[in-house]
């Protein structure tokens, strides 16, 4: 257990705080996906612990960033986790370590500007202030002739009749001449407003059955 136990318990505190701003007041509202809230929450408040015991062993620094690198590369292998949630992980997995030996150095100021930067940033990039986001699916297409580069105006507007979306590029990948298909990735605007899921797509074979 901690020396300081007063010190310890703020600190997990103020920690567990951020991360549940960050999760429940900027993540969440976005993407209205419920199902990786679990993995950072629990990720945070368990890291933070586990540095603090580290701190306050002989183990080194590097013993404590090269454990947790280890749970970061696994990345939960069984279910691939889309580059959006890779990166609240990665951030809600970085607090701990940067709160923890901050509080330990006695780094009070420092450990609240840090973390009041980094809530400020990710808000801000959430709320797309001064950028635009597109989001991309990968869908088969069948109506082989326009893909063409003269038909390229009639591609856009034929996808954003079937699928609903405002698509505004498209980059052709694999072509089958012996179906008529082609493997297309598609970019659009995000609506706003609207949930933003990572990890949506489109079915290849419903594209094509209009």
């Amino acid at each position: 257990m901690p020396d300081d136990l007063p010190n310890f318990l703020v600190g997990a505190a103020f920690n567990l705080s951020v991360a549940i701003i960050i999760v429940r007041f900027i993540y969440y509202p976005v993407t209205q996906d419920k199902r990786y809230v679990l993995s950072f929450l629990a990720f945070n408040t368990i890291i933070f612990f586990v540095l603090q015991f580290l701190t306050n062993s002989n183990l080194t620094i590097g013993v404590g960033f090269g454990l947790f690198a280890i749970f970061s590369v696994l990345n939960y292998r069984t279910d691939e986790m889309p580059i959006r949630e890779m990166t609240y992980l990665f951030t809600v997995i970085a607090l701990p370590v940067m709160n923890s030996f901050l509080t330990a150095d006695d780094n009070l100021a420092s450990v609240v500007i840090a973390n009041a930067i980094v809530v400020t940033l990710l808000f801000v990039l959430e709320h797309e202030w001064g950028f635009r986001y597109q989001t991309s699916k990968k869908l088969t297409y069948e109506i082989i002739d326009n893909i063409r580069p003269e038909n390229h105006e009639a591609l856009l507007a034929d996808l954003r009749r079937r699928t609903g979306l405002d698509v505004q590029r498209v980059d052709v990948g694999r072509i089958d001449f012996l179906r008529d298909t082609a493997e297309l990735k598609v970019y659009y605007d995000e609506l706003k407003g609207s949930p933003v899921r990572s990890d949506m797509s489109v079915d290849p074979a419903r594209i094509g059955s209009d």
